[in-house]
């Protein structure tokens, strides 16, 4: 048996084949890295999350959450922020182990109730609540008509 294998070894047919089927596979990992760049690009834009983006999504889904407390009517807010989404990542790699979201400076909540105490107490606590800040960082204030 050990002969057989040797003597199929010796051809220089399957060296040829093995050779050949190397470089194919090599050639096939550089190719695809440019086969889809279009799924590239969007997985880079994903990470490219802008505060802009992060404060309007923020801002809309507090004011759809704040509209819906007893109470307070109509809402309207204005969020702000200090800096961009940020990426840690391991030294030398691209593997990602972290996301730090922005800092949130302060939000400001403007509704038809926002001259009852008992609303403002309820949409300070859930502002609070929601985005982990301190009361200091929330203003209420009634929507004038």
């Amino acid at each position: 048996m050990t002969d057989r294998l040797k003597k199929i070894f010796d051809s220089g047919r399957l060296r040829r084949i093995i050779i050949i089927s190397g470089i194919l596979g090599i050639a096939l990992i550089f190719v695809s890295n440019y086969i889809n760049p279009a799924d590239h690009r969007e997985k880079e834009r994903d990470e490219a999350f802008s505060v802009t983006e992060y404060g309007a999504q923020t801002e809309s889904d507090l004011e759809a959450l704040i509209s819906r407390i007893e109470g307070v009517g109509a809402a309207k807010v204005l969020l702000t922020v200090e800096n961009s989404v940020e990426y840690v990542y391991l030294k030398d790699s691209t593997t990602k182990t972290k996301e730090v979201q922005p800092i949130i400076r302060g939000v400001l909540v403007v509704c038809e109730g926002g001259d009852d105490p008992v609303v403002v107490e309820r949409v300070t606590q859930a502002v609070t609540k929601a985005l982990d800040i301190s009361t200091a960082k929330v203003c209420i204030a009634k929507l004038s008509e």
